[in-house]
């Protein structure tokens, strides 16, 4: 059983503290498919990361955290992309206005990583220090991109997709506002949808979001056609909409202060779950 959370707000929108809350409800197992963080904005945690030689971000580890298994980030999370921001402007080799892409990591055994370099961007030097980019594919145009994304992310993403459904009961966190983190994930093990954002989550049974994730527009984002969660609810009802209170970093920063102040949300995340 799959119960997918989604973010309806682009920025802090909350989906980390709500599954890692819901970790320590259910005792699941939790997986973030692909992740990312900027290396100005975020540069304490890229930090952290770096001088252990990898390179993974605060959601994965509070996952790998909530769910006491004793895995390490990259074992959820076999997909983290480095951002920069890009004062210059321009499109990016990604299509980003705002920021550039620097490096990514494809695999979740953090002693055997696949680094995938811009070529087309400075990488900072303390990631160059940090990881074995000497071996890392560089990439310098969209097509080497998505050629690589064929012969690497895919199959990655593949494995993981289908480990996640070999799992008695997993909690799968997207990215950002995306819809569907793994579009490879047989859509009828997908249980329920929480779609989180400050103030509440609205939660939907989870064939009817799937198949509404067909219908709905797309969007080109980082090299690939996907679909925005926002799109996607337009052509649904919830099942429930619940109010999720304000936590301060204290609560935050324990799964089970969560669990207790949204106990209501999992109820009814679990109900619309336990319906199919």
């Amino acid at each position: 059983m799959i119960l997918l959370v989604v973010g309806a707000d682009r920025v802090d929108a909350g989906k980390t503290t709500f599954s890692t809350g819901l970790l320590e409800r259910t005792g699941a197992v939790g997986y973030k498919p692909r992740a990312g963080n900027d290396f100005w904005f975020d540069h304490d945690d890229c930090r952290r990361a770096l001088a252990d030689g990898r390179l993974y971000g605060k959601d994965a580890a509070r996952l790998s955290a909530a769910a006491s298994r004793g895995r390490a980030p990259e074992r959820l999370n076999p997909v983290h992309r480095l951002w920069q921001p890009s004062p210059d402007g321009g499109s990016g080799l990604l299509g980003r206005s705002d920021r550039e892409f620097v490096v990514d990591r494809i695999g979740r055994d953090p002693e055997d990583a696949l680094f995938v370099r811009n070529a087309t961007a400075e990488v900072p030097d303390a990631v160059a220090d940090a990881l074995p980019l000497a071996d890392a594919v560089s990439i310098e145009t969209v097509a080497e991109f998505n050629d690589l994304t064929e012969r690497e992310y895919v199959p990655a993403f593949d494995r993981l997709a289908d480990e996640i459904e070999d799992t008695d009961v997993a909690v799968v966190e997207s990215y950002s506002d995306i819809a569907r983190p793994l579009s490879s994930l047989d859509p009828a093990q997908v249980a329920a949808v929480a779609a989180v954002e400050p103030g509440r989550v609205r939660i939907y049974s989870g064939d009817r979001y799937c198949r509404a994730c067909e219908i709905a527009s797309s969007s080109p984002r980082d090299g690939a056609i996907e679909k925005r969660v926002p799109d996607v609810l337009d052509y649904l009802d919830p099942l429930e909409r619940v109010r999720l209170p304000p936590l301060d970093k204290e609560q935050r920063d324990d799964p089970a202060r969560i669990a207790r102040a949204y106990a209501n949300a999992y109820d009814a995340f679990l109900d619309a779950a336990g319906r199919v």
